[in-house]
């Protein structure tokens, strides 16, 4: 039996669930699980918020996994679908965090301004983390785009149904995110490049006062 279900497709393991088949609902949930937890937390920046939203997606499966379409995008799409809604519902239960809809900026010729601490050593080593941080500082409709088309590799009909908009949106959208990330890392980079001949002129001078004082 278990062998069965780990050969089973995602589609009919939600058939299953549908039934009443709690072990069709574990094994989805290994299955994809990571996906959903990934989308939250690229989303939303904190691990915690994932997890609890990685939890309430399976939830909300268990519920209504009859109502998954087959055919009109893959499963994890409707997951990622899911899995916004709940980000979207916890994030305004809990002042902590910033709404989703609160992120949105109606001028897209407006580019963001790149939150730098001066103090920070971005040591080449941390390029994954800058990345995370660029893309998290994106405005919510460019953020999802991202986060479900180059990270979570789904296509772009895939990403549309998740989002509920027209490919063409995720087309644009993507294009204007894209430019939007490459401008704020190239920032980080002249940041990081102005910090290193700085380092190097305090160590020059350092020498100098010893060379002197010698």
């Amino acid at each position: 039996m278990t062998d069965d279900l780990e050969r089973t497709s995602d589609d009919l393991l939600l058939v299953g669930i549908a039934a009443g088949k709690a072990d069709a609902l574990t094994w989805l949930f290994r299955r994809r699980q990571a996906d959903v937890y990934r989308f939250a937390l690229h989303m939303s920046g904190a691990a915690a918020l994932a997890d609890d939203v990685t939890q309430d997606v399976f939830l909300v499966v268990m519920k209504e996994a009859g109502r998954y379409q087959p055919g009109r995008s893959s499963v994890t799409a409707w997951l990622c679908g899911i899995a916004r809604n709940c980000l979207r519902q916890r994030l305004q239960r809990d002042a902590r965090f910033e709404s989703l809809d609160g992120g949105e900026q109606d001028d897209e010729g407006q580019l963001p301004i790149v939150q730098i601490d001066p103090m920070g050593d971005l040591a080449r080593g941390e390029r994954i983390a800058a990345l995370r941080r660029a893309v998290l500082a994106l405005p919510v409709r460019y953020r999802e785009v991202v986060v479900l088309c180059d990270l979570e590799e789904l296509s772009y009909a895939d990403a549309a149904d998740a989002l509920g908009c027209a490919i063409g949106t995720v087309r644009s959208r993507l294009h204007r995110a894209r430019a939007m990330l490459a401008a704020r890392l190239a920032a980080l980079q002249e940041h990081d490049g102005q910090r290193d001949t700085a380092a190097g002129r305090t160590t020059d001078a350092s020498m100098t006062q010893k060379r002197c004082m010698a």
